[in-house]
């Protein structure tokens, strides 16, 4: 059951009517985004040949499997493989038949192609499917962003719980830490470590999360200054609680308001950098379907105004709901808001 406050910070929300439909918007593209595979690919979902069932999304099948000549895997959109399995059998595909490699080999017009029925947005300079790519691009920006976001909210929530309940020279040097580190150049650093490793995920991950968990360390810390000297502390303190109980129980739920009143502007900046490295160059390996080298390519070719174009209003569409979610998350968490 919701506590009455929870209740009313929920009220709150759904109430701004903006950050509540822009949370459902956000989250059906999140999940239409997981279920990228399932949506675009260049292999059936599902093949019933000679009485047996085969799922090519999980297993490659070779082509003497179907009666082909070759041990390969078998291209599926190859028609001479399609007409070896509908002699005996049949294909589901998904309603796009192309992956975020695949290259449409049937185009009559030079790459980049302009929207037509089999390629509704276009193709890219490789001829790559420009819809099919957003897709992938939207599950690995979000995906990324929000790994990136809840590790940061972690460190930058467990320095500054630090640096408040204890003070003194652990948050002295915890503030000369942070003002050394921050001032840092975070873009050109990003750049230089990108260019010295291989870039990839997970390297990538970690290198901007050396940068971003900054964020809300003065925002708890402050909570914590505050409430260390509150007296429910003192009284929990003379009862004999451990630091760490009161520091979980007592002083972390009401340093979690702020916290969670900023993740989504957390979000949307680890969104912003990411595509930011995608166009220069640095980010992802060569190839990852990205909004930010679908950006890169807009700007290269001028004469397929579809590739910005399309980048650009998938950009501004996420980082605008996330916005709308952050200013509802706000309001609702804020005691003073009373909704019009």
């Amino acid at each position: 059951m919701l506590s009455p406050l929870a209740k009313r910070r929920l009220q709150l929300f759904r109430q701004h009517r903006r950050g509540w439909w822009s949370l459902w918007i956000f989250l059906t593209l999140f999940v239409l985004s997981l279920a990228a595979n399932l949506i675009a690919n260049d292999k059936p979902l599902l093949i019933h040949f000679s009485g047996h069932w085969y799922f090519p999304l999980l297993h490659n099948e070779p082509e003497t499997r179907f009666g082909g000549s070759f041990l390969t895997p078998a291209d599926y959109r190859d028609p001479y493989v399609q007409q070896l399995i509908k002699k005996k059998g049949w294909m589901l595909w998904p309603p796009l038949r192309f992956a975020d490699q695949t290259i449409n080999y049937n185009l009559t017009v030079p790459t980049p192609a302009p929207p037509s029925r089999e390629n509704l947005l276009g193709t890219d300079d490789q001829g790559r499917d420009v819809l099919v790519r957003l897709i992938y691009g939207y599950r690995l920006s979000l995906l990324f962003a929000l790994l990136l976001g809840i590790s940061s909210s972690l460190l930058g929530i467990a320095a500054g719980a630090l640096m408040g309940y204890y003070g003194g020279w652990v948050d002295l040097l915890g503030q000369r830490l942070l003002e050394i580190w921050s001032g840092l150049p975070v873009l050109y650093l990003l750049i230089i470590v990108s260019s010295l490793f291989t870039p990839g995920f997970w390297s990538l991950l970690g290198t901007m999360l050396l940068f971003s968990w900054m964020h809300l360390v003065d925002l708890v810390r402050a909570e914590f200054l505050r409430g260390r000297n509150m007296e429910y502390v003192r009284a929990a303190k003379a009862l004999g609680l451990s630091d760490l109980r009161i520091i979980f129980r007592h002083l972390l739920p009401n340093a979690m308001v702020s916290t969670l009143t900023f993740l989504p502007f957390v979000i949307t900046g680890a969104i912003a950098t990411l595509n930011s490295l995608d166009f220069l160059g640095f980010g992802m390996p060569p190839g990852s379907p990205s909004l930010g080298e679908l950006l890169s390519q807009g700007k290269a070719n001028l004469d397929a105004p579809w590739l910005a174009l399309t980048a650009f209003c998938a950009l501004a569409l996420i980082l605008t709901l996330l916005m709308f979610i952050g200013e509802a998350v706000r309001d609702a968490f804020d005691p003073r808001y009373t909704p019009r």
